[in-house]
C-alpha cells in the first residue's frame, strides 16, 4: 500500500519540475543515485514515484509522489521522515498536503477525543469554547491558582497554562499542577461547570512523561505541549496512552519558521492543522490574524478548515487563535470562525485584575449577541 504527498516546487520549467520532482523520490527514500538503485522490491516499492507534475502558475508546479507504507514501519518520525526529511533542507520546494491511505491511517487514527468528545467532557454542547492563559512567568503556584478559580467563576471551558510556565523555581510544575487543579475543582463545585485545566507538560524530556501521568493523577483536564520543542511523536504517545486518557492542545511555539518562507516549509494548513491531527492533538493553537504575528486571514482559515475539515484524518479537532484576541474581537472572530472553535485570551485580561472574571463573562456575552 502507497500514500501520496503533495509538494509545491518552484521551477523555471515543466522539466525542471519533473526532475525536480524525480530527485525528491529518490531523496526521500533510497538516498542513492538512480542508475544504482536495486532492481526488485527496493526499486519496485520502496523508492518514491512520481504520480504527476502539474503547472499551478508561472514558475510553480504541483507534484504528487507516492511511498510506500514500508517505507515508515509504523513509527510517526519516520512518517514524517519520509514526508519531507531531507528535502525540508532544500530550496523551492513546500509540503502542502498528504493522503496516508488505509493502511497507514489505522495506524494512525488521530486526535482521541476531538470536538465532540471534548465538548462532551466539558459539558459545552454549541458554541465557541473560552480558554484564558495563565500569565504572567514569574508568577507563584498561589497566584496562578487564583487566577484559574476566578477565570472558572466567570464561565470559563479550559484554563491553559502559558507556554512559558514549565518546571521553574516560581512554579514548580507538581506544586502548580496540584494547586491550580484544586482551584478549578473548587470552583466548578460551586457553579456546576465543568472547567478543564491543561498544564504545560515541559521541562527535561526524561520528566515529561512522568509529568504527564502525575497531571492525570491529580486531576487535571487536558495537556499542553510543544511539538516544535519537544516532537511531534510525545503528542502521538500522549494521544494512545489509555491509562492518561486526556484531551491534548497543542502550541505553535518554535514552529513559525517552518511556515514562514513561502517558498519552503509547510503551508500553515500542513502544520497547525493537518500535522497536528496526525500527531493526535484534540486542539491546535496558532498566532490569529491581526494579532502580533503577521498571520494572514487566508492563512488563519487555511488552519481553521483542515482542523475541522471532516475528510481529514480521524476525528476532527478545534482550532485555537491566540496571540491578540481580546473581547473586543469577539464578534468579528466569531464571524471568521464559527462555532467549532477555542478562544485563548491572554495578557488583555490581566487588565481586569481582581474582576478578570468579567472579562471572561464579558467575552461570553460578545459572542452571545453573534449567536441568534
Amino acid at each position: 500500500m502507497r500514500f501520496t504527498v503533495t509538494y509545491r516546487l518552484f521551477a523555471g520549467s515543466s522539466d525542471q519540475a519533473g526532475q525536480r520532482a524525480a530527485d525528491i523520490a529518490l531523496e526521500q527514500t533510497v538516498e542513492i543515485p538512480r542508475d544504482v538503485v536495486p532492481k526488485g522490491y527496493v526499486e519496485d516499492v520502496i523508492l518514491g514515484k512520481v504520480e504527476s507534475v502539474k503547472l499551478e502558475a508561472e514558475g510553480r508546479y504541483t507534484a504528487i509522489i507516492s511511498y510506500s507504507a514500508d517505507s515508515v514501519g509504523g513509527e510517526l518520525p519516520q512518517l514524517l521522515n519520509v514526508m519531507f526529511g531531507n528535502t525540508s533542507i532544500q530550496t523551492g520546494v513546500k509540503m502542502m498536503d498528504f493522503q496516508l491511505g488505509p493502511q497507514l491511517q489505522a495506524q494512525f487514527p488521530g486526535p482521541s477525543f476531538g470536538i465532540k468528545g471534548l465538548r462532551e467532557r466539558l459539558h459545552r454542547p454549541t458554541g465557541p469554547l473560552i480558554a484564558p492563559v495563565l500569565k504572567p512567568q514569574g508568577s507563584s503556584a498561589d497566584t496562578l491558582a487564583e487566577i484559574a478559580y476566578r477565570c472558572v467563576l466567570g464561565g470559563a471551558d479550559v484554563i491553559k497554562d502559558d507556554h512559558g510556565l514549565t518546571n521553574q523555581s516560581m512554579a514548580p510544575f507538581k506544586e502548580r499542577c496540584e494547586k491550580i487543579t484544586a482551584a478549578v475543582a473548587r470552583a466548578n463545585r460551586e457553579t456546576g461547570g465543568h472547567a478543564a485545566y491543561f498544564p504545560n507538560v515541559a521541562g527535561h524530556s526524561e520528566q515529561l512523561m512522568e509529568f504527564a501521568r502525575f497531571a492525570s493523577d491529580v486531576g487535571a483536564g487536558g495537556l499542553l505541549l510543544m511539538p516544535g520543542l519537544f516532537g511531534f511523536d510525545l503528542v502521538r504517545r500522549l494521544a494512545a496512552d489509555k491509562k492518561i486518557n486526556l484531551p491534548l492542545m497543542t502550541h505553535p511555539s518554535f514552529l513559525g519558521p517552518y511556515v514562514l518562507s513561502p517558498e519552503t516549509g509547510f503551508s500553515h494548513a500542513m502544520m497547525f492543522g493537518a500535522l497536528q491531527r496526525l500527531a493526535g492533538a484534540d486542539i491546535s493553537v496558532f498566532p490569529n490574524v491581526g494579532g502580533r504575528f503577521g498571520f494572514s486571514e487566508e492563512e488563519c482559515q487555511s488552519i481553521a478548515t483542515a482542523c475541522r475539515d471532516p475528510q481529514g484524518l480521524g476525528r476532527t479537532m478545534f482550532p485555537s487563535p491566540g496571540g491578540g484576541m481580546s473581547v473586543e474581537r469577539a464578534g468579528d472572530m466569531h464571524r471568521m470562525y464559527g462555532e467549532d472553535v477555542v478562544y485563548l485570551l491572554g495578557g488583555s485580561l490581566l487588565r481586569y485584575g481582581s474582576r478578570i472574571g468579567e472579562g471572561i463573562r464579558d467575552m461570553r456575552a460578545e459572542l452571545a449577541k453573534q449567536i441568534v
